[in-house]
């Protein structure tokens, strides 16, 4: 890779973390897409930023929708996006620094396809929750972390990062810090709190993380750098408890996200307050989720909605006589 595109991407790695205070999952995700685009263009000669063109990044595109991994499967429309708005990014940075570099506003988005949201019906719910229903410790923690994700909506990333001291279990609510590092409350339901505080009773350790290994074989995976559950080992305790429970279909965490967000709207919950709880900067962003509920709502019309009969429906009425009550 060219030693000049790299030491501007080094400063803007640099930038995201202390000036924009970008997350390490996001500057983890720049550097995937970036890296991306830069072995492209070092395969094209292209030796600054300043020789990137509209061209070059419009093959780029190309070369992105015609990528299949080692499945055969293509990127997706999203994903071929997030690689734009990345190289938007850094040519917006460096023009704040007075290069002079192709206009990010040239490059616009593709069309991508709508957001397909999965979520648990009320009955793989309550499978899922009773996948963990031993009384060892691990079997406490997994059933924990379940309940947990359902109750609060929290995204995996960030309820990998809680802390003991972090949870108020009698006031059943505690703050988060979320995307953009925009603090939010979040509620603890009877029963999160009810397994939350069985296994932290059983605990035996002064670890200051929330969830921890209890196990001295595993993958170096399942822990994190501050000993708590890696995302990664939590995603495979959903995994498997969705196997256990019967359920067909892959369950991330993020599915109970969703369907605590579909459970709130589909019982009568405003979008606003969904939108606090799940911490979303947008409304528009929680509206993703009416179009799950509309079918609800759908149902509920032709259930208790009074509707007119039909004239083939109605009784044959002898002249004076009416059927009004």
């Amino acid at each position: 890779m060219s030693s000049g595109i790299k030491k501007d991407l080094d400063d803007f790695y640099i930038y995201l973390e202390v000036a924009e205070q970008k997350s390490d999952l996001t500057i983890r995700n720049y550097r995937h897409y970036l890296h991306r685009f830069l072995d492209f263009v070092e395969a094209k000669g292209v030796g600054s930023v300043e020789a990137i063109t509209e061209e070059l990044v419009t093959g780029f595109r190309v070369w992105l929708n015609r990528y299949r991994d080692e499945q055969g499967e293509p990127l997706k429309k999203v994903t071929q996006n997030y690689h734009v708005i990345a190289i938007r990014t850094f040519l917006r940075y460096l023009v704040k620094r007075g290069r002079t570099v192709l206009a990010p506003d040239q490059l616009d988005l593709g069309k991508a396809e709508p957001r397909q949201i999965q979520f648990l019906e009320n009955d793989e719910v309550e499978q899922l929750m009773h996948a963990y229903g031993g009384d060892g410790i691990a079997s406490l923690r997994n059933r924990a972390i379940l309940e947990m994700l359902y109750s609060t909506g929290l995204r995996v990333s960030e309820l990998a990062r809680l802390g003991s001291k972090n949870i108020n279990l009698e006031r059943g609510e505690f703050s988060v810090i979320g995307k953009g590092k925009k603090e939010r409350i979040v509620f603890l339901s009877q029963d999160a709190a009810f397994h939350l505080g069985r296994y932290l009773s059983a605990r035996q350790d002064d670890d200051p993380a929330l969830f921890i290994r209890h196990t001295k074989t595993g993958p170096a995976l399942e822990i994190d750098q501050s000993g708590g559950l890696s995302v990664r080992a939590i995603e495979r305790i959903v995994d498997q408890a969705a196997q256990q429970a019967g359920i067909t279909k892959r369950v991330f965490p993020h599915a109970l996200r969703h369907s605590m967000a579909t459970d709130l709207l589909v019982n009568g919950a405003d979008l606003r307050s969904v939108q606090e709880m799940l911490g979303h900067s947008s409304v528009t962003t929680t509206q993703v989720y009416t179009h799950l509920t509309n079918q609800h709502l759908k149902e509920v019309h032709q259930a208790f909605h009074r509707r007119r009969k039909s004239a083939a429906d109605e009784p044959d009425n002898k002249p004076g006589e009416t059927t009004e009550d």
